[in-house]
């Protein structure tokens, strides 16, 4: 038999960097990763971007060398500012989608587009360096996001995907580019800021999930240390959103997933615009352009994860040397033996701030009563449960509207372990959770489908059909569906939950960040 091609998605997330190889029948043939972590500079979520090319030689460099590899794609963590002058030097230190520091840009555009601008998105960055009057800004030529800039010191192509795009700025469905409208209105609003700018050149090139978006360069050979062939052919690059939607299967109307990791998020295919306006929801797109109600949180796992090495100390004091990966698996599956309503504990995992529930900074807590049942079980299963509290408020808008979900697919690294979080999502929705065999691997692995879906689509094959017919007709996959324990005991933690941001924000006041 002749040696299979293969294709290669790679993802720069927010804790790793993490690659998957394909071959021509979607099997999975080799997967790496490298870990790194946001660092705060001046108050600034960030990373350096020596650590980007760091990270993907590493990881690179543990991939088969095989030489039957024909197309790469690369995903990113969405939003945030990366912002260069006319040569692609780098302006400031890139901020990161963490970051909640634009809050009166945020207002202002969303009052001006009559669309919610997120303080997250590349264009709120952009215009609250205006309104702070930062110098860089007349240097300003291009503004991109994570995976944008890495595709283009690849391949020297200034392109990104729609649903990416759709993080940066609005996005028409109709046209499947940037809002005309409301670039108008931003150009009027530098005008009357004396910039001499027309937004549209500050950005790149929106392109659509099975375009052609470029070759490795002779340079971007180089920067991986030729560890990718000179000429090879790349995807147009994705946010972590889009990839999560196509590693579950959900970029259909009615379909919706969760991606649980650093942050978590929801993304809801619409079949139709919704009726008005609202702060707590984002409107981007899947990477073929379809509308999507997105709410995103900025913490979900991280002040877990601390806790839980936390506990593997405890353990190494008393002469154990518990595997990490096993003690995550036990603790969540002692979650399972918590009360529903987790004893009367809740937890805020807010080591960020969160703009869902109006705060710009985060002080992770622990909030209980003198008489709260304070056991191991109840402790995690309140830190599980947080993850997904603040996700519960947006979505509750979206059911306000009467947004129709036919299925969630969970996928991130909080499902790893099987039939734990899993239930949780089900009770906090109200609805069946899915999860597959790929559910702790959604991002990589949605990539490397997206640039098989470049190079091996039939004429005329849409992105739905192809997932459909040629990649999950046989997934293995396994649902979980709400029990009303679960439901009743989660509503109960949702009640104390709200309260006590009352606490959280006194924190918040009372704590400065040293």
């Amino acid at each position: 038999m002749g040696k299979k091609t293969t294709v290669l998605g790679v993802e720069f997330g927010s804790t790793r960097i993490k690659a998957v190889m394909l071959d021509d029948e979607h099997n999975i043939v080799a997967t790496s990763e490298y870990k790194w972590q946001a660092e705060q500079e001046d108050g600034i979520w960030t990373y350096k971007l020596s650590d980007v090319w760091k990270g993907l030689n590493s990881l690179l460099k543990d991939l088969p060398q095989s030489g039957s590899m024909c197309s790469v794609g690369i995903s990113g963590m969405m939003h945030g500012y990366l912002a260069f002058d006319k040569d692609w030097n780098l302006l400031v230190n890139f901020r990161t989608w963490q970051n909640t520091i634009t809050e009166e840009a945020s207002n202002e555009l969303s009052e001006l587009f009559g669309t919610n601008i997120p303080q997250r998105w590349s264009i709120a960055h952009f215009y609250q360096a205006i309104l702070n009057g930062e110098e860089h800004v007349k240097e300003v030529a291009h503004i991109t996001t994570l995976s944008g800039y890495v595709h283009y010191m690849l391949t020297g192509c200034n392109v990104i995907g729609i649903g990416e795009a759709s993080g940066m700025f609005p996005i028409d469905s109709e046209t499947l580019n940037y809002d005309e409208k409301m670039l108008s209105l931003f150009n009027e609003l530098l005008q009357k800021k004396k910039i001499e700018k027309d937004i549209t050149s500050l950005m790149p090139q929106v392109l659509t999930a099975g375009q052609y978006a470029g070759c490795l360069t002779a340079q971007g050979a180089a920067r991986v240390n030729n560890l990718l062939t000179q000429g090879l052919r790349f995807a147009p690059p994705e946010g972590d959103a889009g990839t999560g939607m196509v590693a579950t299967n959900s970029v259909a109307p009615f379909t919706a997933n969760v991606s649980a990791g650093t942050s978590i998020f929801s993304m809801v295919v619409l079949d139709k615009a919704l009726c008005k306006n609202y702060r707590e929801i984002d409107i981007v797109t899947t990477p073929t352009g379809k509308p999507v109600a997105m709410v995103h949180c900025n913490n979900c796992t991280r002040d877990l994860n601390e806790w839980i090495e936390v506990l593997r100390q405890a353990a190494v004091l008393l002469g154990a040397n518990p595997n990490t990966n096993e003690l995550f698996t036990k603790l969540y599956m002692a979650s399972l033996e918590g009360d529903a309503d987790c004893g009367g504990i809740v937890a805020y995992n807010y080591v960020a701030g969160e703009e869902l529930t109006k705060l710009n900074e985060g002080r992770p807590l622990i909030v209980r009563r003198s008489n709260s049942r304070f056991t191991v079980n109840n402790f995690i299963r309140a830190h599980l449960y947080s993850a997904f509290a603040t996700l519960k408020i947006g979505l509750e808008v979206l059911a306000q509207e009467g947004v129709r979900v036919n299925s969630i697919v969970g996928h991130g690294g909080l499902f790893k372990t099987p039939g734990v979080a899993q239930y949780y999502l089900a009770a906090a929705c109200n609805a069946p959770v899915t999860c597959m065999s790929m559910a702790g691997e959604g991002g990589p692995y949605g990539m490397a489908l997206l640039t098989a879906y470049m190079e091996w689509q039939d004429e005329g094959e849409t992105l739905e059909q192809y997932l459909d017919k040629k990649v999950f007709r046989n997934a293995e996959a396994i649902t979980a569906y709400p029990r009303t324990p679960d439901i009743k005991g989660f509503q109960k933690y949702m009640k104390d939950f709200k309260k006590c941001l009352t606490v959280e924000r006194a924190a918040v006041s009372v704590l400065p960040n040293m």
